[in-house]
């Protein structure tokens, strides 16, 4: 019995001595993330990324803002000057890694307005850390923020920004292959109707670098992006090329007028048996019918993209004239005010948002303080939105979960609306003021937005993954340093 105990006490004096050695750092807290669709409790631990600890010199790696298909996104500190930003993290064991790549393609884009700044990029240990700018709120976020459908004015306006975006990534010789909501992203305050493009791990080159020979045409391909999004062509098995991106916006802009698309609800055993079924429904929606209510622009577009042939150029010039006019036409102020930054629609947002949380507690009061749009502590200030958003607003299902769960994700909705509203009402009442005592201008509202804030490289991010990998898509905070 002696030696066993001694040999007991021996054994727990290595263990501690071994834990000791590898100098663990205390788990961080992940207190408004997502995982696998999930709200994470306040004592569910990060995993083991947070061992990386300091990395570039400068970088602090904080806490978790999310995870998806690859890998992880984290808050990161520059502990000289206290700028946030946001770090793409995968293991150097993915089989198929995108981070690689994807800082590769971010370098090309390099000082462009709409496109990520890419501050870092190296590989950590077992680690790729790609360091990018924190940037805000993806469309999709917004479009919930907006109770799911957009203006026609608003989409008029953005749909100018993301054929900027697309003609200069093509322009680079590479598409994207993973257009969708969550993958366009805008900033808080002034900069809340400029739209960035993240998400560069699915894009492919479509064209030689050195001969600028297009790639072969090829009928044996697998889905590449998502299904809701992806063109006709994309279903089928061809290679992807510049006409399928500008498809995939087609639908965008119809998801965002309509408030969905006819193939969402669709139901199937396998997923290869629903993206045959989301094919299907596809071809035999007519565009008319698709773009029924719509200003008929809409459906000019969608079919001049259907009749790209593989390796035509798309007149993107021309596409954004016919946007223009139907601007004009529709007699529209051009006064750079989208629908997430009118005040209207904040008050509105902010009740809603109070209600269901009463509704989801019982009567029970929201969390924060009301009207101030301002949180009750640092933590919620630095707040994040999870892909919540993403997978249906929260007060619609909020019957079918436990209260807790329910209550939570809600005070994130409306804390949401808070933090976003109160960095952008400011911008949006100067320009509402100032269009009130000048004539507004007829041409159609291109927002320039201020250059790259560095000449280094590239942000979205990119997600958004967006299959779940479009990165910043879902994460946004309002401001700079840290707190």
């Amino acid at each position: 019995v002696a030696c066993s105990l001694l040999g007991a006490r021996a054994l727990s004096c290595a263990v501690r001595a071994w834990i000791g050695d590898r100098r663990f750092s205390p788990p961080a807290l992940c207190n408004d993330g997502l995982r696998d669709g999930r709200l994470m409790g306040e004592n569910e631990w990060i995993e083991p990324h947070e061992k990386i600890g300091t990395f570039g010199g400068v970088y602090n790696l904080g806490r978790k803002l999310g995870c998806g298909s690859f890998g992880h996104v984290y808050l990161v500190v520059n502990k000289e000057t206290g700028q946030e930003y946001a770090a793409k993290v995968e293991s150097t064991g993915t089989k198929n890694q995108m981070i690689p790549f994807e800082a590769k393609l971010l370098r090309r884009l390099q000082g462009v307005t709409g496109f990520p700044t890419l501050h870092y990029y190296n590989v950590e240990g077992n680690y790729n850390i790609m360091v990018m700018d924190l940037l805000g709120p993806s469309l999709k976020d917004l479009f919930y923020m907006c109770f799911q459908r957009f203006s026609v004015k608003t989409v008029l306006m953005i749909i100018d920004q993301m054929l900027f975006r697309i003609q200069y990534l093509h322009s680079k010789g590479f598409i994207h292959r993973d257009i969708k909501p969550e993958n366009f992203l805008v900033q808080c305050g002034r900069k809340a109707n400029v739209v960035y493009i993240i998400d560069f791990g699915l894009a492919k080159r479509y064209r030689s670098a050195k001969t600028q020979q297009h790639i072969p045409y090829s009928d044996k391909k697998s889905l590449t992006g998502t299904a809701r999004y992806a063109s006709i062509n994309a279903h089928s098995g061809i290679e992807q090329s510049r006409r399928d991106d500008m498809e995939a916006i087609g639908y965008v802009l119809i998801y965002f007028l309509q408030g969905q698309l006819p193939w969402q609800q669709l139901q199937a055993d396998t997923k290869e048996e629903k993206y045959r079924l989301i094919m299907e429904a596809k071809k035999a929606t007519p565009i008319e019918e698709l773009c029924k209510g719509q200003p008929e622009v809409f459906a000019a577009y969608m079919r001049y993209c259907q009749g790209l042939q593989f390796e035509e150029r798309p007149d993107y010039a021309h596409l954004r004239r016919m946007f223009k006019e139907a601007f004009q036409q529709e007699g529209f102020a051009n006064d750079g005010i989208v629908d997430w930054m009118k005040p209207s629609l904040s008050e509105r947002a902010k009740t809603q948002a109070s209600e269901e949380h009463q509704d989801a507690q019982g009567g029970g009061p929201p969390v924060g303080r009301q009207g101030t749009g301002r949180a009750e502590n640092g933590v919620e200030q630095r707040l994040s939105v999870a892909h919540a958003h993403s997978r249906g607003r929260a007060g619609s299902r909020a019957s079918s979960r436990a209260p807790s769960e329910a209550g939570c994700q809600l005070s994130l909705q409306q804390r949401m609306i808070s933090l976003f509203s109160q960095s952008t009402l400011a911008f949006a009442d100067r320009q509402q003021s100032k269009n009130s005592h000048s004539v507004a201008s007829s041409d159609m509202p291109t927002v320039r937005g201020a250059a790259m804030a560095s000449p280094r490289s590239p942000t979205r991010a990119a997600p958004k993954r967006s299959g779940g990998s479009g990165l910043l898509a879902s994460f946004f905070r309002c401001g700079s340093k840290a707190r």
